[in-house]
């Protein structure tokens, strides 16, 4: 790599106006990340083309009076500038302050921890679910309390943000920068420093360690796999499209070098441990699902989210998660067993078709439309000896608490899991009265919301998992105010969600 230049002529510039983030907390080790940028609109974030030294220090405390760890890393315009360190050598269960240095400057002060050992009999976690975050449709108020809350971490499952731009009636914000159909790798980074710059999201990553998966929106809405679902590009054209997707979601998010992208993709599903208490096992449910069985009834030739009369969905080859992560999972559900099992995934597992008169309608980019992989899901949760899982999601607009059977919809089969799924941070959800026809559609469940925007609140100990929904009605406003929508509860060993 090129020697970092002598003369940091750029001293004078504001250097961390994309701010400061961590991620992926291990027993011994966390991910810490920042981009220089301080013009983030221009080329190269308005940074030299050479290569830059940036300094770095975990500290015990917030005044940096007793370092931990540090050290320094080179960057560059090959990755925007943008710095993942990831440190080793930490105290397990032990919270951290973080920052950087570069040009004579200090970063903004991040807090971070890192995870329990794999043996610790820990008693608590505290998660907090978030989704979408349309820019345009809404203030990212909702992280401004997600950034006070007392958490071990944020998990966000998808659609950190969107491409598109929406309706004038929709519109609360604009986005800062408009994208060409098939956005050069400039473009995205640009896109994803235009969300940086909000503060609320800025500061919910300074004050939590982050878990992150992506869904389509960071590429192309309603992608799958290899497939363009507007048709205008070939597979070639399409898997450079999402590998430059792909490098500009990384080289702005504190994800582990190790699931850094390359030519054919990235290993972004993984397993995190909190002591016996809890093992996560993070799920990519985008990169490796099957092309869609069937053409948008409305839109034709077309592919899209509603399906009608769609007999090949029970085509036995469709998958959502390609047969080597399903193995993966399954040999990894049945070789554990802390309290909690936590399966985090980008949507909505249990069944919620829209009833009509003749057959139901389906929402084809998720579960439902991919039957049989769900019903290979829900048979390595049943397997024996594998107890208390729950499935966390997103995607769908709305929370929902529901229980998960062994076959889906057959209410003689016994209940394998709980599913908790998070409201949007911004984005609008179903109309009333398309939710209530869904949900009444489904006995198994228990809650189903799309009015209001928000996140799911997590509070796990060895006694019970208990699940809070916070919301505000939409469109999220600066001064909005987030309550408690309802609250339920899974107790170790007894299967099923109960209301608090």
């Amino acid at each position: 790599m090129a020697q970092a230049s002598p003369k940091p002529w750029f001293s004078k510039l504001p250097l961390f106006t994309l701010g400061v983030a961590s991620g992926d907390p291990r027993p011994n080790s966390v991910v810490l990340w920042t981009r220089l940028a301080p013009h983030p609109f221009e080329q190269h974030g308005g940074m030299p083309p050479h290569a830059i030294t940036v300094k770095w220090e975990v500290a015990h405390d917030e005044y940096f009076s007793r370092i931990a760890q540090q050290g320094q890393m080179v960057t560059d315009a090959m990755r925007a500038h943008s710095v993942h360190v990831e440190v080793n050598g930490l105290d397990n269960d032990r919270r951290y302050f973080y920052r950087f240095i570069a040009g004579g400057q200090s970063s903004p002060v991040g807090r971070t921890r890192t995870a329990p050992s794999l043996h610790s009999p820990t008693q608590r976690l505290r998660i907090a679910l978030a989704s979408c975050q349309h820019f345009e449709m809404g203030e990212f108020t909702v992280h401004q309390e997600i950034a006070q809350q007392e958490l071990d971490f944020v998990l966000f499952v998808g659609d950190y943000l969107y491409l598109y731009n929406v309706p004038s009636s929709l519109k609360v914000r604009r986005h800062a920068t408009k994208l060409s159909d098939a956005p050069s790798l400039n473009e995205f980074r640009v896109h994803h420093a235009s969300y940086k710059l909000d503060a609320n999201l800025r500061a919910a990553h300074a004050a939590h360690p982050w878990i992150l998966m992506w869904d389509d929106q960071e590429v192309r809405n309603d992608y799958d796999g290899l497939v363009d679902p507007e048709q205008e590009l070939n597979p070639e054209a399409f898997l450079q499209l999402r590998q430059r997707a792909y490098q500009a979601y990384y080289e702005h998010l504190p994800i582990s070098p190790s699931r850094a992208p390359t030519s054919l993709g990235a290993p972004m599903y993984t397993q995190y441990s909190w002591g016996q208490l809890a093992r996560l096992k993070l799920l990519d449910t985008r990169q490796y699902r099957s092309g869609p069985p069937c053409h948008n009834f409305l839109n034709g030739p077309r592919h899209g989210k509603i399906l009608w009369r769609c007999d090949r969905i029970n085509h036995a080859q469709q998958t959502m998660l390609g047969q080597k992560q399903e193995q993966w999972l399954a040999k990894n559900l049945a070789n554990t067993s802390p309290t909690w099992q936590i399966l985090a995934q980008t949507t909505q597992i249990s069944a919620a078709p829209l009833p009509t008169p003749w057959e139901p309608i389906l929402y084809g980019d998720g579960w439902d439309a991919y039957p049989n992989a769900r019903q290979s899901l829900l048979q390595a949760m049943a397997q024996e000896g594998v107890k208390n899982v729950v499935c966390l999601g997103g995607d769908v607009h709305r929370h929902v608490a529901a229980n998960l059977r062994q076959r889906a919809g057959d209410a003689s089969s016994k209940i394998v899991g709980s599913e908790f799924v998070s409201s949007s941070i911004t984005s609008k959800g179903l109309g009333r009265w398309l939710n209530d026809k869904i949900a009444a559609a489904n006995p198994d469940v228990l809650h189903c919301r799309s009015d209001e925007r928000g996140y799911a609140l997590l509070d796990i100990s060895t006694k019970q998992l208990t699940c809070t929904f916070r919301g505000t009605p939409h469109p999220v406003q600066a001064h909005a105010a987030l309550k408690t929508q309802a609250q339920f509860m899974v107790l170790p060993n007894k299967p099923g969600i109960q209301k608090i």
